[in-house]
Parts: structure tokens; sequence; C-alpha cells
């Protein structure tokens, strides 16, 4: 199983909005070779953590992928996305018109450098757990064994709720 956080907090140059955007990432993973999208969750609004003052709130969402893919191959072409919908990177934590995150793939542990799995801070993200609830209520994470029902349930307080179809 693959998981990929999805989000998106500024409207692309054209004008699309965040959750389009969103929902368009999700296509383009459909459509990545050797992997098909298996579950996506419900699409969640959260604010930007950090919290950044006056910084827009964030659309989030995980897809769950089926396939074979080669962690580093699969983060190129995540950030090929992320190019084709304009994703800049002015500092850490910036808005930004996309980002997608590997936050697990197949249970792989890897301690970088570059690519860190799972996800180094997955575990303290509400916008990433409970939409990860949803397509993969069973998961579990692959350093602590803890499952994510047990992860969201130690959460701090975050202002998220899921939106309307």
């Amino acid at each position: 199983m693959i998981l990929v956080g999805i989000g998106a907090s500024l409207p692309t140059p054209d004008g699309t909005l965040p959750r389009e955007t969103c929902r368009a990432a999700a296509a383009a993973l459909d459509a990545l070779p050797g992997l098909r999208l298996r579950a996506l969750s419900r699409w969640w609004e959260s604010a930007p953590i950090p919290p950044m003052p006056g910084a827009p709130w964030f659309v989030n969402g995980v897809a769950r992928l089926e396939g074979s893919a080669e962690p580093d191959a699969l983060l190129a072409a995540l950030h090929a996305i992320e190019a084709a919908h304009h994703r800049a990177r002015p500092y850490p934590n910036a808005p930004r018109t996309l980002d997608l995150d590997l936050l697990d793939c197949h249970g792989a542990l890897r301690e970088g450098p570059g690519l860190i799995l799972p996800h180094p801070r997955l575990y303290e993200r509400a916008f990433v757990l409970r939409p990860l609830a949803e397509v993969a209520p069973r998961w579990r994470h692959p350093r602590t064994g803890e499952g994510v029902d047990a992860l969201i349930a130690r959460l701090p307080p975050q202002e998220i709720s899921p939106l309307a179809p």
C-alpha cells in the first residue's frame, strides 16, 4: 500500500481553486505507470501548521495507491505533478498551490538522506491522520506499530473539519 498526502491552499495562476487542484492531483496519481488509485478520502479543511496569521487554510486529503513503485522514482513523479500545478517553495511551510507528500510506501523504513519514510511528521498532523483513517483504517505506523486510531487519539487540538461534498 502506498499513501500520498494531497494538499493545497492557493489557487493556481489560472485561477483553479485548491479543491479542484487536489482533485486533479488525485487523477494524476491514478495515471502514474504501474499504480492505481484505490481510495481517496474526503477533502478536509485545516489551518496551516505551524500557525501563520493571515495564511489561507488548506484543503487536504489522502490517496491510497496500489501497485509497484520505487520510492525515489515515485517522489520524483510527485514533484513533477506539483510542478505542473505551479508549486513554488519560497520558504518552509509556505502556502502552496499543491503539496504531495509520500506518507508510506509499502511500509518501507528510510532515514534519508533525501526521502524519509514513513513521512517524519505524519503522526503529529490531524490533516494527514484523519483522511488517512478513511482510506486505510487498519494502517499501522511502520516504525512504531501504532494504529492510525491511536495516533489520532494522541493528537493535540488542531483546527480541521471535513468539507461538504
